[in-house]
């Protein structure tokens, strides 16, 4: 079984609705290639097959339920390789253009089931092009208790006391009690961890922005902010580390953004080995998170850019009002050749 190209169909396990979508493009190219397809009498090691044999990191079964509100109904459920996810914020966004696109309508309404909340999406198709978008659920913000910090950031090749700041953290190697907590800044020549060999010990000090957070709508992640893009480049994690700290404190994984810009433009990289993706072409439930997060500073729309360290250039904006996050991307999705 082989998956090929945007929104091309092919037959799984004799299911001709497995669809190969390409969700949050940008500029109508890229994005993250996610398999759709109907859902059925899968076994939960088949359903674990299907990201690999597609070519994608997560999967999405569709299954119909009863109508509402005069709106079709559909529930959703995500899998990567490894296991099922409580949610999928990119997976969402390629299954509303698989429904649309199966519907053949050029606005489409909806009402998705994931987790156990109902909630809206919608999708304006343009031929094989569509914009589609639905509304978030809660997000759960806090600061990182102690220890968090100090077992992630190294991993990411962000020692925390480069922050420069009166309450920087030292770091706290795996395997080590977490006593130190926040500690007095570290003098000129700060404790290090072992380096791994071809990866700086931190990058430059500077590089790690005050604002730090644990995000959740589900299952909570790291929100970690850098200075620029160049900083969120220049980033290459021990990912064998990354996930023995996230398994550690039950993190999904880190979600790496850039400052923003005035207009709320944001380049972002997720890293979650712990659920076998090591790096997200596109991460649409933590662009939630983040959205949340600087609408308390007074941002309330952004774009967020992804993937374009895999080659794969992805975009997904948010809106936050009233405290509802909107999420949105682009989809590309076409019907079968005959």
């Amino acid at each position: 079984m082989a998956f090929s190209g945007y929104g091309r169909r092919v037959v799984f396990f004799g299911d001709p609705s497995a669809t190969l979508v390409h969700a949050c493009v940008r500029d109508g190219r890229g994005g993250s290639p996610t398999a759709v397809l109907d859902d059925g009498p899968f076994g939960e090691d088949v359903r674990r097959r299907v990201p690999g044999e597609a070519g994608a990191s997560h999967a999405v079964f569709v299954s119909p339920c009863p109508a509402q509100d005069g709106l079709p109904v559909f529930s959703l459920r995500f899998f990567t390789s490894e296991r099922e996810l409580p949610s999928c914020g990119h997976g969402t966004v390629a299954a509303l253009g698989y429904l649309a696109a199966r519907a053949g309508t050029d606005a489409y309404r909806v009402l998705l089931r994931v987790a156990g909340r109902t909630f809206p999406g919608w999708a304006e198709r343009k031929g094989s092009y569509a914009e589609v978008g639905f509304a978030y659920g809660p997000v759960e913000l806090r600061e990182p208790a102690a220890g968090e910090s100090e077992l992630v950031l190294p991993a990411l090749g962000l020692a925390p006391y480069t922050l420069g700041r009166p309450e920087a953290l030292r770091p706290n190697p795996l395997g080590q009690p977490d006593t130190l907590g926040r500690q007095e800044a570290p003098g000129p020549n700060p404790p290090r961890q072992p380096d791994t060999p071809g990866r700086p010990d931190a990058l430059a000090p500077g590089t790690l922005r005050p604002g730090v957070r644990v995000a959740s709508v589900g299952r909570p992640r790291l929100l970690v902010p850098v200075a620029s893009r160049s900083d969120l480049a220049a980033l290459a994690p021990d990912m064998e580390r990354l996930r023995a700290a996230c398994d550690r404190l039950g993190l999904l994984g880190c979600y790496v953004y850039s400052a923003p810009s005035p207009s709320g433009r944001v380049a972002a990289r997720m890293f979650a080995p712990s659920i076998g993706v090591p790096e997200d072409i596109a991460n649409a439930n933590s662009t939630a998170c983040l959205a949340a997060h600087l609408a308390g500073r007074g941002i309330g729309r952004i774009a967020v850019d992804m993937g374009d360290s895999l080659g794969s250039p992805a975009t997904i904006s948010a809106t936050t009002r009233d405290g509802v996050v909107r999420l949105g991307g682009g989809v590309l999705i076409t019907r079968p050749r005959p």
